[in-house]
């Protein structure tokens, strides 16, 4: 298949130029200077490809929350051409036996490249390490993710064995002795509304126990959604002592806080949305580099289930096609905390670095794994149009700017804008 995309702005080395860009045989064989003249405010972007490594795509063990088929086609329409799987799925990739079903799933019906997370232990359950030799050619990093491994000796033992196998420890950190059967964050909303809360400590207590781990071990370190203040401070120390530490934090921590909610399920995630404080630490983190990526957290579950409000709800909200415009509407065009190049960066390059994965790129030899943007199309979030099962969103009726019009993976269309 040959294709010429004419009069775009892609972004080459680091800056968005007008170009016509050549694909042949799935793979970019030119990007030249824009033959015609191109205008910045009435054309489309070429954008590398985005990766997500935090998703949960629910299979196999929970198809009636989200498909394979249904979750890579949502991260498609979101400029996303590669996602990490989160491993709370039954069975759980705790062995090569476990994995394999997964595998197959993904062969069979995703439409972008999906790389599957290995559990820390066996069935997350945080009593016995999973078979990480096993899995370790296969997964993206070992997680528990949905549960903190409480262990002090489970959690060492683990990043001894990551640190011989290569391989990234992805640490949702939690601290189930400080829970008390919270559901938000323990602050003003939670007080004033009789609602069980959620302590910070009880994220960063449990990122500073691991930090301590990471120095005695040596081990690569990934910590997942962070949502306060001193895990962001934590997490920048750690950087200054040279340890091999990064993280993520997603889109809905960055622009609401506890202010924002409702008593609806769509507003309940884990971790939860915090105070106003720990908002401007994230977004000063994510401006001087202590945060490395954005991850979006996508965790789609059944109308039934999100429908009992704060406390009766499950946690967890989608966010794979709504990520970018929101991102770029708040923090690139309002805020201007960003530009659009750095954006594109904490998205694609940033995540493909860190967890050893193709890096994509709109240059001549990459393979044709892009995305074209409509940055001038306004319009409202509206989750019945979502292509993910999961329809809760807290940014429900939000006014954004940037609309994905065609997502290539290695040369074919996976996603087209009607």
């Amino acid at each position: 298949m040959q294709r010429l995309i004419e009069g775009v702005m892609a972004l080459v080395n680091g800056r968005f130029v007008p170009s016509d860009i050549r694909v042949e045989c799935g793979r970019i064989v030119s990007v030249e200077p824009a033959a015609k003249p191109v205008s910045e405010e009435n054309t489309l972007y070429a954008m590398p490809g985005f990766t997500d490594v935090h998703v949960h795509l629910r299979e196999p063990g929970f198809s009636y929350k989200e498909t394979l088929k249904s979750g890579t086609r949502a991260a498609a329409r979101g400029g996303y051409i590669r996602v990490c799987a989160m491993p709370n799925l039954n069975p759980v990739p705790d062995s090569l036996e476990h994995l394999l079903p997964q595998l197959e799933k993904i062969g069979r019906d995703a439409v972008i490249d999906v790389r599957p997370y290995g559990a820390i232990t066996r069935g997350e359950a945080g009593a016995e390490l999973s078979d990480m030799e096993a899995l370790a050619p296969r997964v993206a990093a070992f997680s528990d993710d949905g549960r903190g491994v409480q262990s002090d000796d489970m959690m060492r033992a683990a990043m001894r064995k990551a640190k011989v196998l290569g391989r990234l420890i992805a640490a949702h950190c939690e601290d189930n002795r400080l829970l008390h059967g919270g559901v938000i964050h323990d602050g003003r909303y939670a007080r004033e509304h009789g609602i069980p809360g959620i302590c910070s400590e009880s994220e960063w207590g449990q990122i500073a126990r691991d930090l301590k781990l990471v120095r005695e071990t040596g081990c690569g370190y990934h910590v997942c959604h962070i949502s306060t203040k001193e895990s962001v401070e934590l997490i920048r120390q750690a950087k200054r002592d040279g340890l091999d530490v990064s993280c993520e934090t997603a889109p809905h921590y960055l622009l609401l806080t506890e202010d924002d909610l409702q008593d609806e399920g769509r507003f309940k995630m884990n971790p939860p949305v915090r105070s106003a404080a720990d908002r401007e630490a994230l977004l000063e983190g994510l401006a001087d580099g202590t945060i490395d990526m954005i991850a979006t957290d996508h965790a789609p579950h059944s109308a039934v289930e999100k429908a009992k409000g704060l406390r009766g709800s499950a946690m967890g909200i989608v966010g794979l096609e709504t990520a970018f415009p929101l991102l770029y509407t708040h923090l690139v065009e309002k805020q201007k905390l960003l530009t659009l190049e750095q954006l594109v960066r904490l998205m694609s390059d940033a995540p493909a670095r860190r967890f050893g994965l193709p890096v994509e790129a709109v240059r001549p030899g990459s393979d044709a794994s892009f995305a074209l943007w409509d940055l001038n199309a306004e319009y409202s979030i509206d989750p019945d149009s979502f292509l993910s099962m999961g329809k809760a969103t807290p940014f429900a009726g939000w006014h954004v700017n940037g609309k994905c019009v065609e997502t290539m993976y290695k040369g074919e269309t996976v996603w087209q804008m009607a």
